[in-house]
């Protein structure tokens, strides 16, 4: 689906309230679009629908105008170079990074994890930076907040109500 098309849809899913979905859809486009800042400044925003500053610090930390206590959330809930590195889901080099700052944070992030891990590290290859992660991960875990339980109920419920709809579905197709 172009970008343009994907973009409405999640305007859409903003509009009737569907933020699990839209966050999905920015989600898919990052990985499809890296190196588009704006894409994920926009999942920062959802983030913050949700009450979730070290997602929203995630997704704004290749931008100089980033909300502070947001990077520091970020930084302390990915408290480590390579989770940082993992984290931020760029591909390729830093040189496609459409700011300097944003470069720059790039490389900042890619070499504190070649310091800790003591080898090279690339954006391009996962396994440089893979081998320490193995067996080492902990899930990143806050308090839970108002948002976050709130946004899971509303997962748990659009999940419910779709199988509900699709078993009826499966009711009506053998009655």
């Amino acid at each position: 689906m172009p970008l343009r098309e994907t973009l409405a849809r999640v305007d859409a899913d903003l509009a009737a309230g569907r933020v699990p979905v839209a966050r999905q859809r920015l989600r898919g486009l990052i990985s499809s679009f890296p190196y588009d800042l704006t894409l994920r400044r926009r999942l920062a925003e959802v983030y913050r629908l949700y009450g979730d500053a070290a997602e929203a610090g995630r997704w704004m930390y290749l931008e100089e105008d980033r909300n502070a206590d947001e990077t520091a959330a970020f930084e302390a809930r990915y408290g480590s170079p390579r989770w940082r590195m993992k984290a931020l889901a760029w591909q390729g080099p830093e040189a496609k990074a459409a700011t300097t700052f944003a470069e720059e944070q790039l490389v900042a992030v890619r070499t504190a994890c070649a310091v800790e891990l003591g080898h090279p590290v690339d954006w391009d290859d996962p396994t440089s930076s893979r081998d320490a992660l193995e067996g080492a991960y902990e899930a990143p875990s806050e308090p839970w907040t108002a948002g976050g339980v709130l946004a899971g109920v509303g997962c748990l419920v659009a999940t419910l109500g779709f199988l509900a709809i699709w078993v009826n579905g499966l009711v009506a197709l053998f009655d």
